[in-house]
């Protein structure tokens, strides 16, 4: 494995990168809404796809934080395993998120090793920020397509004036990598957070009774 700080240097402006896309409200358009969730996109700078915007009006962090053994793989139908690679620090790890067959298998099973970072801000917002990396513990291997997360996060916000309600803002841009067309790309990722947002509400319901 890299040096601690080698990491460190990796995850220093991913928080801040992160934040920038909270505060850009330019060329997002929509691709899909339901009740629970608004979901719009826009051309990624960091790869040749799209970053994704979800707005959910509740949630908990408890389901949502990325840890081994927590609560994501039990409810989340995109998350077959969550593998915790290296601690490097109170607040950075190295984590592999490893992915079940899709989209009536046409999308095979995938993992992603990122560095994550979790942060607070003074205005009680909980945050956690993935970028991918390169870790010598967990090389590609043949039974997964190895995918790409480009600077990605997740805002847990306190709702002012609300108690115990949680505005969740999440950014994602994933190359799933392998030889997908991207119109499967396309069509596959509106549809996968819609689910997503749909399985949480859920989930926060169970957690919350």
């Amino acid at each position: 494995p890299l040096p601690a700080m080698a990491y460190e240097e990796r995850v220093r402006s991913l928080a801040d990168t992160v934040q920038l896309y909270r505060q850009d409200a330019s060329g997002w358009r929509s691709c899909k809404r339901t009740n629970e969730v608004s979901i719009y996109w826009r051309p990624s700078t960091e790869f040749s796809g799209n970053i994704g915007d979800v707005c959910v009006p509740e949630a908990v962090w408890k389901c949502l934080k990325p840890e081994a053994g927590g609560l994501r793989t039990k409810w989340d139908q995109n998350v077959k395993d969550f593998e915790l690679i290296e601690t490097i620090s109170d607040t950075i790890s190295i984590c592999r998120t490893i992915t079940p067959s899709a989209f009536m298998k046409i999308i095979s099973p995938r993992d992603f090793v990122d560095v994550v970072l979790i942060k607070q801000y003074e205005d009680g917002t909980i945050a956690s920020a993935a970028t991918n990396v390169e870790h010598a513990l967990c090389p590609p291997q043949p039974t997964y397509v190895r995918g790409f997360n480009y600077p990605c996060g997740c805002f847990c916000i306190p709702i002012p004036g609300e108690p115990g309600k949680t505005q969740v803002l999440t950014f994602f841009q994933t190359d799933l990598g392998g030889y997908l067309p991207q119109t499967v790309v396309d069509s596959f990722f509106p549809s996968s957070m819609a689910g997503f947002y749909s399985n949480l509400t859920k989930a926060v319901k169970t957690v919350k009774t």
